[in-house]
């Protein structure tokens, strides 16, 4: 069963303007790092030169932050719905 990921709207330009993605993984990190292998624009995007994720990019497993549950290595079991939220700055 695979995971589908949610692309925010930001990033759609990376994935062909495809608003969801569909993974087969294991876990978060693979499920991101085959998503950056589909579409290597996003990781970039995603992923800081040491191969760390961004600080300011929020991952979500049905709704829960995965800093709550393992991490990155948080587990999947297929069926789940992954967000990408990049985190959003400024104002007055």
């Amino acid at each position: 069963m695979s995971t589908t990921i949610r692309i925010p709207t930001v990033l759609r330009k990376f994935t062909g303007g495809s608003a969801t993605v569909e993974v087969s993984a294991g876990s978060v990190i693979d499920a991101i790092t085959q998503l950056t292998s589909d579409h290597p624009a996003l990781k970039s995007h995603l992923f800081a030169a040491d191969g760390s994720l961004r600080s300011f990019v929020n991952l979500y497993v049905d709704d829960e932050d995965v800093r709550h549950r393992d991490g990155t290595a948080t587990g999947l079991k297929g069926g789940e719905v992954l967000s990408i939220v990049p985190a959003v700055a400024g104002g007055v």
